[in-house]
């Protein structure tokens, strides 16, 4: 498969620009798609592309804008095995959990679907007589989208749907490493009517990308930049979009608590944190960090849960597997760089770590072929080590102590980031003082760190997001501004807080 980008609905191919393979991580020799990387200036004029066509967009009425959204929906529900197994294919997820990612496109298409007969402003009272006022949603523009490959399809679809639904146009960076996926979505997404320019797709790297980006915000022809990725490259994004006085919607790392209390259901915090923390082969950005478990439980939970893992199967995606290999080599290089964070005060429960060979198996697999790690669970992290205040990004959860709540929930919120939360307890009192205490965008009772739904808002704040909110109603928020209007009927000039009606009280009297 080749693959090149496309802007206003068509190829946008530079026959001097760099070739990336993206290739399957369960069998690396096999070549997926051979991706035409774009340079900077490439991605600039999808912008500019972009902006030229947004007006138009803007105009068809939102709730005809939505029966598109919609129409993108049903062509993904239709194609949703297919585009499945690409994904499967492509970054190593299990099919179960690709096909999960997939319905969740279905489910925010379904959503953003009424969402265009709600776009509500509202009437507000005027101060004056014979004048009204009124409030409106309009489009920001441009939105410059890009995502990381963990979830190729649908993290994509949580900006890009809602910003079309709002009668903005949206230019879309996605991964390298994940581009046959992202190509596939970007075609079901044309095929629903998008008129030319108004949803274009753009393979770069990220230097290229940060360059027509910056070019781009100087062009005025970017309204808002919406980033799924790193930290560390969040940071550079918010900077350079404070320099042109844009507020990005930035989703960041994680290094997601989960507290497990004296009067926990252990067999459920078990599933929970064998999901969360091995689920994607811990490459999400709401993956376990770090078990914060009660001094009276930790024993038999660390128990249990190296249990669990020991039993958990690894391998071959396409099979009933827990997870399957590393998304890229990128991912598995760095993922050999956190492991080096085990130190001597560390105890490795589980037994082998790193790569999966013949001279290193797990069981009878011997990975060959594949990016496949070990899981690894880490007893013994403390506050300070780089296993506890990090993201790792991979298969490895680290297990500490607390006494109180009010430790644990200080020990939460050590690392600085605060995407994904998570406490197991019957209390209701504990429960609600964790949720109240922990700096988390998104908790969870008795269930995983994991599992986004459509209609709730996604996001982190400190080191994972600026505060701002994906899905839901809540995400109209990054792709509309509000607008204020007021009308005058009068017939004659009436100045606000000047000609104001004056009933005057008598504020002397008393019983």
């Amino acid at each position: 498969m080749r693959i090149v980008s496309v802007v206003g609905g068509k190829a946008a191919e530079d026959t001097n620009a760099a070739a990336y393979d993206s290739i399957n991580p369960a069998r690396t020799t096999e070549t997926v798609a051979k991706v035409r990387l774009a340079d900077g200036a490439t991605f600039a004029w999808a912008c500019s592309a972009a902006s030229a066509a947004q007006r138009e967009w803007e105009r068809v009425p939102a709730p005809v804008r939505g029966r598109v959204v919609a129409s993108m929906g049903r062509l993904v529900e239709a194609n949703a095995e297919e585009l499945a197994r690409l994904v499967t294919e492509e970054i190593g997820k299990p099919y179960a959990e690709a096909l999960g990612e997939v319905r969740e496109i279905v489910d925010t298409c379904d959503f953003f679907l009424g969402e265009g007969r709600r776009l509500y402003g509202q009437t507000v009272p005027s101060e004056m007589p014979d004048k009204n006022l009124f409030t409106f949603r309009v489009p920001v523009g441009v939105a410059a989208v890009i995502t990381a490959g963990n979830f190729p399809v649908a993290v994509p679809s949580w900006y890009i749907v809602p910003a079309l639904l709002c009668g903005n146009a949206v230019v879309w960076k996605p991964a390298e490493y994940a581009a046959a996926s992202a190509h596939a979505l970007y075609r079901l997404f044309a095929a629903a009517g998008l008129p030319d320019g108004v949803l274009n797709i753009v393979f770069a790297d990220g230097p290229a990308t940060f360059t027509g980006l910056e070019a781009a915000l100087e062009e005025g022809t970017v309204q808002k930049v919406g980033f799924t990725g790193s930290t560390a490259v969040g940071r550079r994004i918010g900077e350079l979009c404070g320099r042109h006085l844009q507020s990005p919607c930035l989703e960041l790392g994680g290094k997601n608590p989960m507290v497990v209390m004296p009067d926990a259901d252990l067999d459920l915090a078990v599933e929970g944190a064998l999901f969360s923390g091995f689920g994607t082969a811990g490459q999400r950005c709401t993956s376990l960090g770090t078990v914060i478990a009660h001094e009276s439980v930790h024993d038999e939970f660390v128990e249990r849960y190296a249990a669990a893992v020991a039993a958990a199967k690894v391998g071959d995606p396409r099979g009933d597997v827990l997870y399957g290999p590393m998304l890229d080599h990128r991912f598995a290089d760095r993922f050999e760089d956190h492991l080096r964070w085990i130190e001597p005060h560390h105890t490795v429960v589980t037994g082998a770590t790193g790569r999966i060979t013949a001279q290193n198996p797990r069981g009878d697999f011997d990975g060959a072929g594949g990016l496949y790690y070990h899981p690894v669970v880490v007893d013994g992290v403390r506050p300070g080590d780089r296993l506890f205040m990090e993201e790792t990004f991979g298969p490895v959860v680290g297990v500490t102590t607390f006494g109180g709540l009010d430790e644990a929930i200080a020990l939460a919120n050590r690392p600085g980031y605060g995407l994904s939360s998570s406490i197991y307890t019957t209390d209701p009192k504990a429960a609600f003082r964790f949720r109240s205490g922990v700096g988390a965008g998104m908790v969870s009772v008795n269930n995983s760190t994991s599992g986004a739904e459509a209609h709730l808002p996604f996001g982190g704040n400190g080191r994972s997001g600026n505060g701002s909110r994906q899905s839901g109603m809540w995400v109209l928020d990054q792709f509309t501004r509000w607008q204020a209007m007021n009308w005058d009927y009068s017939g004659r000039l009436q100045k606000a807080q000047m000609d104001v009606a004056e009933i005057v009280p008598d504020l002397e009297f008393r019983l």
